[in-house]
């Protein structure tokens, strides 16, 4: 299992949503197609197919603040099949 599939996995559990890496979740973010522009400490991403926009804020420690994790579990989830995601 490749370090971006165990990342996935970690994610979509929703049982380590306090600890998950910020620049982890860009870094997978943009390998599934999403732009990333930064302003400020904003991170704005988007993808072409993909109706929300995700605005991400580093949180304490280099860890991405939980209710934006949450965010991204759920527009994951929705787009599973667009993103082509092997969840499961």
């Amino acid at each position: 299992m490749s370090r971006k599939q165990k990342f996935l996995d970690q994610l979509l559990s929703g049982q380590h949503d306090h600890t998950i890496d910020f620049a982890a979740l860009c870094t997978l973010l943009i390998s599934l197609g999403f732009e990333q522009r930064i302003r400020g400490s904003h991170h704005i991403l988007g993808r072409i197919g993909v109706v929300e926009i995700i605005n991400l804020q580093p949180g304490s420690n280099g860890a991405a603040k939980p209710y934006q994790v949450k965010q991204v579990r759920s527009l994951l989830l929705t787009y599973q099949d667009l993103l082509n995601l092997s969840i499961g």
